[in-house]
């Protein structure tokens, strides 16, 4: 990362979807962080909002988030996990194997694809992504 630019992007976590979803974050805010910087999701972000709506057992409930879903995913490009990024997931997993540290799967692939994209990572969840070296992230 280029330390007087800082990052080129923000990659959102779920926890920031789910707090938008719940009211807890205005959608508007997203919009406001990086008015000349991209705003991206992981592949596995994207996962873990359908396995959401996957599990939600009523009708209307899964109906409303199913929608949320979409609109995020049609509006928020979707980054996939590549060969790139598998790479530089696998040393960041080593290095963190090495320290005995782990963090779940999920951050870890996010945690990979902002690394390769030189994007900070935006997250309400801040036990996992301080372990990343290197890896700015912020809270929303």
């Amino acid at each position: 990362m280029d330390l007087t630019t800082g990052p080129a992007g923000t990659l959102i976590d779920s926890s920031v979807l789910i707090a938008v979803e719940r009211g807890l974050i205005d959608p508007a805010a997203l919009d406001e962080e990086d008015d000349d910087q991209p705003l991206a999701i992981a592949a596995i972000t994207a996962s873990e909002l359908l396995h959401g709506v996957h599990r939600l057992k009523g009708a209307v409930a899964r109906t409303r988030a199913e929608r949320f879903v979409e609109r995020i995913l049609a509006a928020i490009p979707v980054i996939p996990f590549d060969l790139h990024i598998a790479r530089v997931h696998a040393r960041i997993d080593a290095e963190l194997s090495a320290a005995g540290t782990r963090i779940g799967d999920g951050d870890l692939m996010i945690g990979a694809t902002a690394v390769w994209l030189d994007y900070r990572v935006a997250t309400r969840d801040l036990r996992s992504f301080p372990k990343i070296k290197g890896l700015p992230f912020v809270r929303w």
